[in-house]
């Protein structure tokens, strides 16, 4: 396996292998939270604790972004007075979390997924259902795993799992 020295190296140089979708955990509730369960797919990869840490670093900025208080609440007394108006020139707390949720999956793709040959996709970009890791190979490397399969890790339910998250997201 080959090791990537950027983003951008890799999508010019690398194939879709495949793809990991890590699903939404709602054990504690309907809040935004995602397995922290290690898929095996990414096991040649990556190291268990680094994505670990990933993942639970997200967890608490989506649990920062949906936390309800005082600038909450005169966000949406302002919003309700001006007939949402002020959105138009006023970012919300929740949307700068996310942009730095954007920022935060950007610096983890070019430290340590992109050189192990995998791309982080943000959240929002899949509805906030899953996260998905593409799993990427180098042109050279020969292999033959076809580049529409897909793996779901976690998922205890049978019917979380019946329908590929992501399936007709063209990019």
């Amino acid at each position: 396996m080959r090791h990537f020295h950027n983003l951008h190296e890799m999508r010019h140089s690398a194939s879709l292998a495949n793809k990991v979708f890590i699903q939404r955990d709602y054990s504690q509730g309907t809040a935004c939270r995602f397995q922290t369960k290690f898929p095996l797919e990414l096991n040649s990869r990556m190291e268990q604790a680094l994505f670990e840490e990933t993942v639970k670093t997200l967890n608490s900025y989506y649990a920062e972004a949906e936390k309800i208080g005082g600038q909450s609440y005169l966000e949406g007394c302002l919003a309700c007075a001006t007939a949402y108006v002020i959105f138009l020139c006023l970012e919300t707390r929740y949307e700068k979390v996310l942009k730095k949720i954007s920022g935060y999956i950007q610096e983890q793709n070019e430290k340590i997924f992109a050189p192990r040959g995998l791309l982080l996709t943000d959240p929002i970009e899949r509805g906030m259902r899953v996260i998905e890791v593409s799993v990427f190979e180098d042109h050279g490397s020969g292999s033959s795993t076809p580049s529409s399969s897909c793996h779901s890790s976690g998922g205890s339910s049978s019917s979380s799992n019946s329908a590929a998250p992501g399936a007709g997201d063209a990019r």
